[in-house]
């Protein structure tokens, strides 16, 4: 047992001799006390039950399209009837009638579902953030607590906006029309340019977006300069995991099974990645040093003033001595003051 604990001692000594290491392990005990893994689970829950109502919209939207281009729809059919010959091929041409004709109600059912979805997968992420920052707040009346998650979601879409933006200047397609255009394509060295552009705007845009749910999404404000640490080395993990996870795809698509399962299953484990990362990175900044809360000294009790008092029990001899004295000193001043004449 002492050996153990020495042992302990060590490693102890040796962690926070080095700060950052310190850092990393105090982030992951708070994320393994906050229980990051179950709101990460939960989050993801939402966010699949989210998509649903996003391809009802998907779908209004495309009817729509076609409704107003009818020479697409009939080429769209054309092409169904061609590489789907008998009697499925007219059952998708009917269904995508269907869709066409019941656009705006497919549109409001899919807009509806997706606000109250929306609405829940938002207040699970920022009680989880919440909890990653041990913030104790007070109960909210539900409407004010909606309202305030529903301004929550469209400043985190706002954010989502610019960080497409971001991925849109820095994509590869976008760069080479951009060198075409600006007539460098040629020169050497541009290719290579153009990829580490595209690296750094597509770590730009993950950042923004994790710096805005860091710092934000709480139920309480925190500092920004350590939510844009945190979200920095988020970025970093997030666009490692990303590439990681596009050549596993490539590789799962490849099968039939993959074919048929391997998108949900994807989206599901890139989910629950992606929010693991976001919670952890929470967990690093509320973890900082700038972030650790001043220990609190309670105050001294009230002083309460009481006299002290004491009792002495006397033995039965020592109460006869004390008498006994008493009565000789007693004697003594009666014959001194008695009169001489006597």
């Amino acid at each position: 047992m002492q050996v153990i604990d020495n042992i302990k001692a060590w490693l102890e000594r040796r962690i926070q001799a080095r700060p950052w290491l310190d850092h990393l392990v105090r982030a992951g005990g708070r994320y393994q006390r906050q229980r990051g893994d179950y709101y990460a689970a939960g989050i993801t829950y939402f966010t699949v039950l989210s998509l649903f109502p996003l391809l009802m919209v998907a779908f209004a939207v495309a009817g729509f399209v076609l409704s107003s281009h009818p020479e697409l729809l009939g080429e769209l059919q054309t092409k169904i009837v061609d590489n789907i010959p008998g009697s499925l091929g007219t059952q998708l041409n009917d269904l995508i009638d269907q869709a066409v004709d019941s656009r705006g109600t497919v549109g409001i059912l899919g807009l509806l579902a997706g606000f109250y979805t929306g609405l829940g997968w938002m207040a699970n992420l920022r009680a989880a953030l919440t909890e990653q920052w041990e913030q104790k707040s007070e109960e909210q009346n539900w409407f004010l607590a909606k309202l305030s998650d529903l301004g929550a979601l469209l400043g985190l879409g706002l954010a989502f906006a610019v960080s497409l933006g971001l991925s849109a200047l820095g994509s590869s397609t976008l760069g080479a029309r951009l060198l075409v255009s600006l007539g460098l394509s040629h020169l050497p060295g541009a290719r290579f340019l153009l990829a580490i552009v595209s690296i750094f705007l597509g770590f730009l845009a993950s950042w923004a977006v994790f710096a805005w749910i860091i710092a934000r999404l709480p139920r309480e404000p925190v500092t920004l300069a350590s939510a844009a640490k945190a979200a920095a080395l988020a970025a970093v993990v997030f666009e490692i995991f990303k590439f990681v996870a596009s050549i596993y795809l490539q590789t799962v698509l490849s099968s039939p099974a993959g074919a048929a399962f391997g998108s949900i299953i994807g989206l599901m484990v890139f989910s629950y990645v992606t929010y693991r990362i976001i919670l952890f990175a929470t967990a690093w900044a509320a973890t900082a040093s700038d972030n650790e809360p001043e220990a609190e000294i309670p105050a001294p009790p009230a002083a309460v003033i009481s006299p002290r008092t004491s009792v002495r029990e006397l033995s039965v001899g020592a109460g006869a001595t004390f008498f006994g004295a008493g009565a000789l000193a007693a004697l003594a001043l009666s014959l001194l003051r008695r009169p001489r004449g006597h």
